[in-house]
């Protein structure tokens, strides 16, 4: 679970194409969203999900409205936090900040790359599905493609700008599609994938992954949702009772009265 460290040479390929999720509309329609998996409820997912996000995530996206030891609530201890997920110059405290120095990004490449705090909440489409679902299908349909300036395109998200960061764990894939025709053209379906190369992964093991990731910035985007829901229901319960002995009482009091 130890930090992964990326030079700041190694991050400007990366963060070439860093509108990654919070610019990532899906342009131009893409396939049929997946459903993500809820796991918000699951503290050991969602501490795989926050070592990913700070591994992969947080080299050039900040989450600047999450504080590190909120991560108490899924079940670290602030030591835990401290080995495990911290630069070396972080205090425990502190908002969860990229690596990348922000004056630097800014005179590289115009702007800072989008924070995700809140990209689980943002992504979402009538229709389609929720930011999760957006989210768990976009990191899980990247395929290389030499016609882009990043090696990369994306089915979800055509002519994505970012790189698949985590390919080294997926490997490389290749859609297959079908060719149908609609309207006197040909059109093409997907159909499924084409292994090239294997990953660090099983096909399993990284959409497991991918779905505990989701799953900690769908928790990251409202940590107190759970509590929030458990005291509305609490709430409801007792107006409902509340009710029934008001109704109880009035009638007493009007019992003899005609």
């Amino acid at each position: 679970m130890k930090m992964i460290r990326v030079s700041a040479k190694a991050l400007a390929f990366l963060i070439v194409a860093c509108g990654m999720f919070a610019n990532a509309q899906a342009a131009g329609g893409g396939i049929a969203w997946d459903k993500a998996p809820d796991r918000t409820n699951d503290l050991v997912a969602l501490q795989n999900g926050a070592k990913l996000f700070v591994n992969y995530c947080m080299n050039c996206h900040s989450a600047s409205y999450m504080r590190y030891n909120r991560l108490t609530d899924i079940g670290l201890s602030e030591q835990q936090i401290k080995d495990n997920l911290l630069f070396a110059t972080d205090k425990v405290g502190e908002t969860m900040v990229a690596s990348i120095n922000p004056k630097e990004a800014k005179q590289w490449f115009g702007a800072n790359p989008p924070d995700l705090t809140l990209v689980a909440r943002s992504r979402s489409a009538a229709g389609r599905g929720s930011g999760a679902d957006y989210l768990y299908t976009y990191l899980r349909t990247y395929y290389p493609d030499e016609s882009k300036a990043t090696g990369w395109n994306n089915l979800a998200f055509p002519n994505v700008g970012m790189p698949h960061v985590l390919w080294q764990l997926q490997g490389m894939r290749q859609p297959v599609f079908d060719m149908k025709s609609e309207d006197g053209r040909e059109v093409k379906i997907f159909k499924g994938w084409e292994q090239l190369t294997p990953g660090s992964m099983t096909a399993l093991e990284y959409d497991n992954a991918i779905g505990d990731l989701v799953s900690f910035m769908q928790w990251m985007g409202e940590p107190s949702q759970k509590s929030r829901i458990r005291i509305g229901v609490g709430v409801m319960l007792f107006l409902l009772i509340l009710t029934a002995f008001t109704w109880r009482l009035n009638a007493a009091y009007w019992k003899d009265i005609k």
